[in-house]
């Protein structure tokens, strides 16, 4: 194939020798036509290989990093390849190019490209209501029937967030999640008129995926093989209903739990649950750059890369990491930008692998990075030293640019209008507190983490505010929707790995409320840990976060977190950013069931730590999970901490066991030990289906 296209080019230049060069063949034409018939093949790309190494053995030792693989495709050929770090506790297992890593959200490239199949077979309408192809589809919401395939795909369809309850689960396929949907849906509302603004929201992509299956009569892990994974020879790219042999998955590793952890499994694989290899998404990304018509249809694929973003509440232009495309998260990534290059990219991020894909189309290039431990930003800097180097050394890029800063503050006086934008401001299960002082300093505090040092931030001449080494800038915007808005843009360095930058609106002003005095005496009591209750006995929350904080802001009256208190038991959550920071809304709801209060967030159930009571660690002792399902939580008391446990766990259960602090020191379902020290101060859980019994015996 490369000895084809170089003859070509050869006879190419014959014919241009032959005929003479005047000023009707302008270099620049010429240029354009050798890029297209790939001149870069006669390039080793040796630096780049060297590059690649180096900057992925960086990740491994000084970024948390236990494992990264990565792949460099110029004009269909896979031109570097390779692989750095760990793969188990003992160096045992081999790390490979064949090795296979979860990619997070990086499948919802693959849940586009199905729906944009079916747009281009006549089978679906990308503006026709998704109603007319889930017919199923329903919400206490009206509006929900103008929402759109497009909509699902540009993160615009005003859905609230994440249903994942039973989501991420170790070595556990179970389908809760995709299953009961539209039911979870059902009970629910939308955030925001349809089409309105994009925040990234991922059940629409789960819905999107029901879609793709309603529409094509198969379920989407055959429907992927047979019209993606296949064609593209993409022999190692799975999902979890896949048969998956745990010899070929990379190590996984938790940095406060000693040991390797079971694989990991994300239960709404249009969404979030693909495994692959850097290889395998490389040669997924020549979908987007052209010349698989029989795949997609090239005006498809570059219909995913157009500004689907902007919307009348997006922030004004600037260097970004985030300008959503239909699936991407970016259609132009920086720095690209900066070489007069489009570039589109979709990260990808579990609890425990992370992703990025980076797509060149106008060079036919793409890098693609996947790791074990790290996170998604890391993944992106990878792939863009990568494509960088390989651009330079290829001739695309003559030099590479400087790291960009906005500059120091240049010293001004700030009107006293200014002083109007301090106050509380929300994001997603956050606020914060904006303080502008008259001499023109800016300081923000996080309500939730009250410890953390103020960051501050200083009065410049252009009317923003900027860090003292120029790379943070502020202000704030009153939108046409009447909200104000703190917009933060960033140039974000990470010593050795590049730089990235952001520009989002980070919070919305929050308006303060007087609550009758009953209700706010019982949402002050409120105040503490709570704890789940509905998560199944595999699910990796017990590990990773087996509770939340709630917490009564004490500077805007009214508010619990970022949501305003409607009632002594509901308190809802209203932000419009677009984005990220105003993903995943959810509402709070309190029941009481069997004289007992429990919480009802986001779809998951919990139960405060008022409730937790003292287990008393006989000689022998059961533990039964009741009749509905939920988990049960005990503290260990002062007489029983220190004391050795004997655990008799039924197959369909498993146990956790933390210290005072709330870290996990043991999980049954990654651990094999019977026998388990009680920490003094700490507590335990028991988790399984309802009326699966524990025995307890103390050594």
């Amino acid at each position: 194939m490369m000895k084809g296209r170089r003859i070509i080019l050869v006879l190419f230049i014959l014919c241009l020798l032959l005929a003479g060069c005047d000023d009707n063949t302008p270099l620049d034409a010429m240029e354009n036509i050798a890029g297209a018939l790939n001149i870069s093949e006669t390039v080793s790309y040796e630096i780049t290989g060297k590059t690649a190494t180096v900057k992925a053995n960086l990740l491994t030792s000084k970024y948390e990093t236990n494992s990264v693989q990565y792949a460099l495709i110029d004009h269909g050929d896979i031109v570097v390849s390779g692989q750095s770090g760990k793969n188990d506790e003992h160096g045992q297992r081999p790390l490979t190019k064949d090795t296979l890593y979860g990619i997070g959200s990086t499948s919802k490239m693959f849940t586009t490209v199905a729906v944009m199949q079916l747009a281009d077979q006549g089978k679906i309408s990308l503006d026709t209501p998704v109603i007319e192809y889930v017919p199923g589809f329903k919400m206490k919401d009206e509006r929900y029937k103008q929402i759109t395939p497009r909509m699902l795909l540009n993160h615009s369809s005003g859905l609230m967030g994440s249903s994942f309850t039973n989501v991420f689960l170790f070595e556990d396929n179970d389908t809760y999640a995709h299953d009961t949907l539209l039911e979870q849906l059902s009970g629910q509302t939308l955030k925001a008129d349809p089409g309105a603004y994009s925040v990234y929201c991922n059940d629409g992509f789960t819905l999107a995926e029901i879609l793709v299956e309603q529409v094509s009569g198969m379920d989407f892990t055959s429907y992927i093989h047979r019209y993606i994974t296949e064609p593209l020879g993409m022999v190692n790219t799975k999902t979890p209903l896949d048969s998956l042999d745990g010899m070929e998955m990379a190590g996984l590793f938790y940095p406060t739990y000693t040991g390797q952890l079971p694989n990991e499994t994300v239960n709404v694989i249009g969404t979030g649950g693909i495994y692959s290899t850097a290889e395998d998404l490389v040669r997924f990304s020549t979908v987007f750059t052209g010349g698989k018509e029989e795949i997609l249809a090239d005006k498809s694929a570059a219909a995913t890369a157009q500004d689907e973003y902007k919307t009348p509440l997006w922030p004004d232009a600037a260097d970004n990491s985030i300008d959503y495309g239909l699936g991407w998260d970016s259609v132009n990534l920086y720095p690209f930008s900066e070489y007069g290059m489009k570039a589109l990219t979709k990260g990808g991020d579990t609890n425990l692998y992370h992703a990025s894909l980076i797509v060149v189309p106008g060079q036919d290039m793409a890098a693609a990075v996947v790791s074990s431990g790290g996170n998604g930003a890391y993944d992106q800097l990878l792939a863009t030293e990568i494509l960088l180097q390989a651009l330079k050394e290829k001739g695309a890029v003559a030099e590479f640019k400087p790291e960009k800063s906005y500059g120091a503050p240049v010293k001004a006086d700030m009107p006293e209008s200014v002083l109007q934008y301090s106050g509380i401001y929300g994001a997603s299960n956050a606020t914060m507190k904006i303080n502008i002082s008259e001499g023109g300093v800016l300081s923000i505090t996080s309500e939730q983490s009250s410890d953390n040092p103020a960051q501050s931030f200083g009065y410049s001449a252009d009317g923003t505010f900027r860090s003292t080494d120029g790379n943070t800038m502020i202000s704030f915007v009153t939108e046409e929707n009447g909200r104000t808005y703190l917009w933060n843009r960033q140039y974000v360095l990470v010593p050795g790995l590049g730089q990235i930058a952001v520009s989002v609106y980070n919070a919305e002003k929050l308006q303060s409320q007087d609550l009758p005095a009953e209700t706010k005496e019982a949402w002050i009591k409120r105040d503490g840990t709570y704890y789940l209750l509905d998560q199944k006995y595999t699910s990796l929350m017990y590990l990773v976060s087996p509770s939340i904080e709630l917490k009564m802001s004490k500077q805007l009256p009214g508010y619990m977190l970022d949501k305003r208190i409607t009632g002594l038991n509901t308190a809802v959550s209203e932000l419009q950013i677009p984005g990220g920071n105003g993903r995943d809304l959810s509402d709070l709801t309190f029941f009481t069931q069997d004289g007992v209060e429990y919480l009802k967030m986001g779809g998951f159930i919990l139960v405060s730590e008022r409730a937790l009571k003292p287990f008393n660690f006989a000689e022998q002792s059961t533990v039964t999970i009741p009749s509905s399902g939920y988990a049960r939580w005990y503290t260990v008391s002062d007489k029983d901490g220190g004391k050795v446990i004997k655990m008799n766990t039924p197959p369909n259960a498993s146990f956790a066991i933390y210290d005072e602090k709330g870290k996990c020191l043991y999980f049954s379902v990654i651990g094999g030990k019977d026998e388990v020290v009680l920490p003094l101060g700490g507590a335990i859980v028991f988790a399984g289906d309802a009326g699966a019994e524990f025995g307890i015996s103390v050594q």
